[in-house]
């Protein structure tokens, strides 16, 4: 049995935060701190410190990019992935569904060190069975078959519009390859590799964060000694307030940009 303990620190209070959490930990604990990813980045310094210190800290970032919608950009996580991703030591994890977001904090939970949890508020469709088994460092491919073209790497959100975009490009005879990294650092080089090495060498990523040091740029270097080519979606501009699924078109991370740059990429 865990004994599991929850308190509240005052809002727009994240250095407050992480200071208990290192406070927690030092202690012999196992902190969660839980905020939106955003605020994190207000916390950064003490993030840092305690990855000198190999604080083991656990992160959960919750509302990440433009998907959160109305409440604009004070409050979309865009940064949070390159932010943790350059902590050494640290865990980054990307769960997609209810599960894989269950399973992620057992894993965080048992990594000896920092660990990010990075959530999505849309309510995602469950596609993992209740006893799949997730690991460290490891992606689970969610769509293939052997005329795939290209492979689609993309997480929580983008995942549900790669599956859309898919189902278009099947229509049109073009089957993609769909990868969940779920573990974005350490990243499943070896799929991402095998499987680019059986889709022509293409690789599409698709993320709603910034381009700079988020999933693109995570499987980018992964693959950067073996020949793939990479084309990467993202967020590339200060985004707005609006409905989700008008923000995931406006900023060129939905299905349709996906299906477009599929075809650049494999037909062009």
């Amino acid at each position: 049995h865990v004994l599991v303990r929850c308190c509240s620190i005052p809002t727009a209070a994240e250095q407050n935060l992480v200071g208990v959490g290192i406070g927690l930990s030092t202690r012999g604990k196992i902190p969660f701190l839980s905020t939106f990813a955003a605020f994190f980045s207000r916390a950064f310094d003490q993030i840092r410190m305690a990855g000198v210190s190999r604080n083991n800290v656990k992160y959960v970032g919750s509302h990440v990019g433009v998907s959160i919608g109305e409440d604009g950009p004070s409050q979309m996580g865009l940064e949070d992935l390159a932010m943790f991703r350059s902590i050494p030591g640290a865990l980054v994890l990307y769960p997609s569904d209810a599960v894989s977001a269950e399973r992620a904090v057992h894993l965080a939970a048992n990594w000896k060190g920092p660990a990010f949890v990075r959530t999505s508020r849309p309510a995602t469709p469950v596609i993992y069975a209740n006893d799949e088994v997730f690991e460290v460092g490891k992606a689970k491919v969610v769509r293939q078959s052997n005329s795939d073209r290209v492979t689609i790497v993309a997480a929580g959100v983008t995942l549900v519009e790669a599956t859309k975009a898919a189902d278009e490009l099947a229509g049109a005879g073009l089957h993609a390859r769909i990868i969940d990294p779920i573990s974005i650092k350490p990243i499943d080089a070896e799929l991402l590799i095998a499987s680019a090495k059986e889709t022509g060498n293409v690789i599409v990523t698709v993320e709603d964060h910034y381009p700079e040091g988020g999933l693109g740029d995570a499987v980018a270097a992964a693959v950067s000694t073996a020949g793939v080519t990479v084309h990467k979606l993202a967020v590339t501009d200060v985004p707005r307030s609006g409905k989700a699924d008008e923000l995931l078109d406006m900023f060129g991370i939905s299905a349709r940009h996906i299906v477009a740059k599929v075809k650049e990429a494999v037909l062009a």
